[in-house]
């Protein structure tokens, strides 16, 4: 148990030097900082929703390819 705090502690202090150290050495303010990583955290989910439609459309093609059905014969079979 003593490991573990000390594990957590040693975690929690070195979380906080790193975050003290790049808001004294960051080249840019926080509001700008901020925005480019909203920027980035957008352009990421936009990549993951086309990426799952991606894959969803996929599955659904093999899917309907189990059950025979194919765009000539929308009825299942």
């Amino acid at each position: 148990m003593r490991k573990i705090l000390s594990l957590l502690l040693g975690i929690t202090i070195g979380g906080v030097i790193g975050a003290v150290l790049i808001a004294i050495f960051a080249p840019e303010t926080g509001e700008k900082i901020m925005t480019r990583l909203r920027a980035a955290w957008q352009e990421t989910l936009e990549e993951a929703r086309q990426a799952n439609e991606a894959r969803r459309r996929e599955l659904e093609q093999q899917l309907a390819a189990k059950r025979g059905i194919t765009p000539e014969n929308p009825q299942q079979q």
